[in-house]
């Protein structure tokens, strides 16, 4: 009978999933709920996944339509490349294409000139992006995750943090990474590149992501994977089977948690005495929870009583609440466009 008990009180986590990767996480995009965790802030070599960063700067500093050339930046290059040749010229976009499908190392290089100038000058924008998104335990030295001679280190918690917020702001990244095949034409040559995350072919909820690897890093992976309008983001730092995890973690959670719509704008409305004036918020809040957790949903609404107020002043909050726990708060706005426009004979009945 204790063996039994022992079993039916063993996390999940541990046994069921068989994560075999030396730190994961998944989290849902929209919110940024950690909805699985496993080591999340123990800092790794991360190898190509680093290319995320690359991407995430280029995008964000420079005209992805701009052609550039290469010039001997390439000729350091080694491990996974595209293989281009000096002279040669391509668009930004095409190089973003060349880094995220293949991995290609001289394409970071290409890109980090392009951009900056020089790579030196490019991975300062790499680490000063990483403290503005609050990746805490990252430090950049390159941009392509070759380790023989610099590292990049990270974990899997500002892994997630930095492929949500890419995700979400870019729509030529989720173009670029859910892409399998692309094909290019330079004054060069032509390519024909496949993308190497074959989770976009193995799990079908699958819609993009970045593999990596380095004998000193393991394989690392950051995916994406939506389902039912649920939107979840994984990564796997050190882990043979990266795939196979994944595709499990994300079917547990998938199958635990659903997307709940807990706040409409639309619907909103507050019965307020002192506000003769309509009161709103402008966002709609969804939530990640398991059945259970949907009963302990709280929502309360604080209104601040002010005396000289204008239209769109925020004049409150609403706290959502898991528990005890504030999940969300959003302002809310008085709208007084309406009541301004009081007549002229009201105006004198007033007085």
């Amino acid at each position: 009978m204790f063996f039994l008990i022992l079993i039916l009180f063993m996390p999940i986590n541990c046994f069921a999933l068989n994560d075999t990767a030396r730190s994961s996480i998944v989290m849902d995009v929209d919110s940024g709920r950690i909805l699985y965790k496993n080591n999340i802030n123990e800092k790794r070599l991360i190898a190509s996944i680093t290319k995320i960063m690359t991407a995430t700067i280029a995008i964000e500093n420079s005209d992805v339509n701009k052609k550039v050339i290469a010039g001997d930046e390439i000729l350091k290059m080694y491990g996974t490349n595209i293989y281009i040749e000096l002279g040669e010229k391509m668009s930004i976009k095409d190089l973003l294409y060349g880094l995220m499908l293949r991995s290609g190392n001289d394409a970071s290089v290409v890109i980090a000139k392009a951009v900056s100038g020089s790579e030196k000058e490019f991975v300062k924008l790499m680490n000063e992006k990483a403290k503005i998104l609050g990746m805490k335990n990252t430090v950049f030295n390159n941009c392509h995750g070759l380790d023989e001679e610099t590292q990049n280190y990270s974990t899997a918690y500002d892994m997630a943090l930095l492929s949500r917020y890419i995700y979400n702001k870019s729509a030529l990244y989720r173009e670029i990474i859910n892409t399998y095949k692309y094909t290019l034409e330079t004054n060069k040559k032509s390519y024909v590149w496949y993308n190497r995350n074959n989770l976009l072919k193995q799990y079908k909820y699958c819609i993009g992501g970045k593999t990596g690897y380095t004998p000193s890093a393991g394989k690392t992976l950051v995916s994406v994977a939506k389902r039912n309008n649920f939107t979840l983001t994984a990564v796997s730092i050190k882990d043979q089977n990266h795939y196979d995890t994944q595709k499990k973690i994300y079917d547990y959670i998938f199958s635990k948690y659903k997307r709940y719509k807990l706040i409409d704008k639309k619907d909103f409305s507050i019965d307020e005495e002192y506000y003769n004036d309509k009161l709103y918020i402008n966002e709609d809040f969804y939530y990640p929870l398991t059945e259970n957790e949907l009963s302990n949903i709280k929502t309360v609404i604080k209104i601040t009583k002010l005396k000289n107020y204008k239209d769109k002043d925020v004049v409150g909050e609403v706290e959502i609440k898991l528990g005890n726990e504030i999940i969300k708060k959003l302002d809310v706005y008085v709208d007084v466009k309406k009541s301004q426009q009081k007549s002229f004979f009201k105006k004198i009945f007033n007085h």
